[in-house]
């Protein structure tokens, strides 16, 4: 159509006078309504225009200033190698060093690169809140009751539905719903494990996890990942006798941010099935994709009912609510069991008020900007990074989620970063928290959900000249 031709020719043709050098670092660009007046184009179509090249970060939006074009840096940050953990050696947890880190979550004065959850500058803080007040209208006893023991009909009904866009086919009987994410992974690895049995995870893989095994008195596997597209699955096969049940995050994984590829998938499942090891699948990040589409999940080739599918929306919409949900497959009554043992029911007013959000398109439309912003993010950080940190550092290029992983040189330690950088107002996430190992020790987890500022950038700088000292 002719307004498509145009928002496409156009923004083609801009994107070349940059890469050409037509137009510089720093060059403003034409305001929106200057934009129209010149080119005739709708107001529409010069939002498109600089929107896509936004997405290619050719240019960036300064807030009361307008456009203008990047300042990228020319340079690639090589990615970091592939983790290569020992089979069983597990050292222990650094929960000292864990608690010091979470212990910051919720200080307004320190720049949060440590807490891998989006800003709430960036979530539907206002529509979240009007949708809150309806549900306490409209729920029996203003929503002061308990809710069914599976959960909210309406939720479920909603989740079902969304199934359809990474290839599932559920039901809303097929969910139960939890109060959170890490509340429907613990049912899960409660459900299908005993102590003494042996779970196979990423390395590195999110603490919270390895906390979660080591407190039901499992063993932790810790099995070799590449940054890019998760476990290596011939390792799992080597492996497969010494484990009782599997947890991965398949869709942009934490805090690498590995998209493990369909093909590996349907070989995960199949395998699994085969050798009777059921999958706990953590799908939190799989809305926060980059590309084209949503990335499929294991579920979607699962025949038997061996994957359990974990998710919430604490990642995409509104981590304090605590809603999350499993499609535990053939495990649902043990799921049952466990949510009336230990919780009889989740929150019935933000349950309402998410599968109200969930309608009428307003949470696609939500994601398309939460996305879009942290694709920018992505891309601005690596930037920061390979500007201001010294020589040596490596850094992943996720295709979703919140997390950068950065590899600095050997010779830093990230427990030590995290002491300096503290003390100037910033908090990182080193990367020993991440293993069971003593591995990963000059490496660090960056979360990518904060608003761009010019602050921002600057702390981001001031974090590089301060592991540069430490060299």
């Amino acid at each position: 159509m002719k307004q498509d031709f145009l928002y496409a020719t156009a923004a083609r043709s801009m994107a070349l006078q940059i890469r050409t050098g037509v137009l510089k670092a720093g060059d403003r660009l034409p305001s929106i309504r200057t934009l129209c007046s010149e080119q005739g184009f709708s107001i529409n179509t010069a939002k498109r225009i600089y929107l896509e090249l936004e997405k290619q970060a050719l240019i960036e939006s300064r807030p009361q200033s307008g456009y203008f074009v990047s300042n990228r840096k020319q340079r690639r940050l090589p990615e970091p190698e592939p983790s290569s953990p020992m089979p069983v050696k597990n050292s222990g947890m650094p929960n000292q060093l864990i608690s010091k880190v979470y212990a910051t979550m919720g200080e307004k004065d320190l720049t949060l690169f440590s807490i891998g959850v989006p800003s709430d500058k960036l979530l539907p803080l206002s529509t979240l809140n009007r949708e809150m007040t309806r549900a306490m209208r409209q729920l029996p006893g203003n929503g002061s009751s308990y809710e069914a023991l599976q959960g909210n009909s309406r939720l479920r009904q909603a989740i079902a539905r969304r199934s359809f866009f990474w290839g599932g086919r559920l039901s809303q009987e097929d969910i139960i719903t939890t109060a959170g994410g890490m509340n429907a992974l613990s049912f899960c690895m409660m459900a299908i494990s005993r102590p003494g049995n042996t779970i196979a995870v990423e390395s590195p893989v999110y603490p919270g996890i390895l906390q979660l095994a080591r407190s039901l008195g499992l063993r932790v596997l810790e099995l070799p990942t590449h940054p890019e597209t998760g476990i290596e699955i011939g390792a799992l096969k080597k492996m497969i006798h010494r484990i009782d049940l599997c947890l991965l995050i398949t869709n942009f994984g934490n805090p690498l941010g590995s998209l493990m590829p369909d093909a590996h998938k349907k070989e995960l499942v199949r395998l699994l099935e085969t050798h009777q090891i059921p999958l706990i699948e953590d799908d939190l990040y799989g809305d926060l994709y980059f590309g084209k589409s949503r990335p499929q999940c294991c579920k979607a080739y699962d025949r038997s009912g061996n994957v359990l599918l974990c998710s919430s929306v604490s990642k995409t919409l509104a981590p304090g609510y605590r809603v999350g949900w499993v499609a535990p497959g053939r495990f649902k009554e043990q799921l049952l069991n466990l949510k009336y043992v230990h919780s009889v029911s989740a929150t019935a007013i933000t349950q309402e008020t998410v599968a109200r959000f969930f309608e009428n398109n307003r949470y696609d439309h939500h994601l398309r900007q939460l996305r879009h912003q942290l694709q920018l993010n992505r891309d601005r950080y690596t930037d920061a990074i390979a500007s201001s940190f010294p020589g040596g550092t490596k850094i992943s290029r996720p295709q979703g989620g919140l997390a950068l992983w950065v590899a600095l040189d050997p010779a830093i330690d990230t427990a030590v970063l995290y002491e300096r950088a503290i003390r100037q107002k910033i908090s990182i996430a080193p990367g020993r928290m991440f293993t069971l190992q003593d591995q990963y020790n000059h490496c660090m987890r960056l979360c990518i959900g904060l608003p761009w500022t010019d602050e921002l950038e600057r702390k981001l700088k001031q974090l590089g000249k301060i592991t540069a000292a430490l060299l």
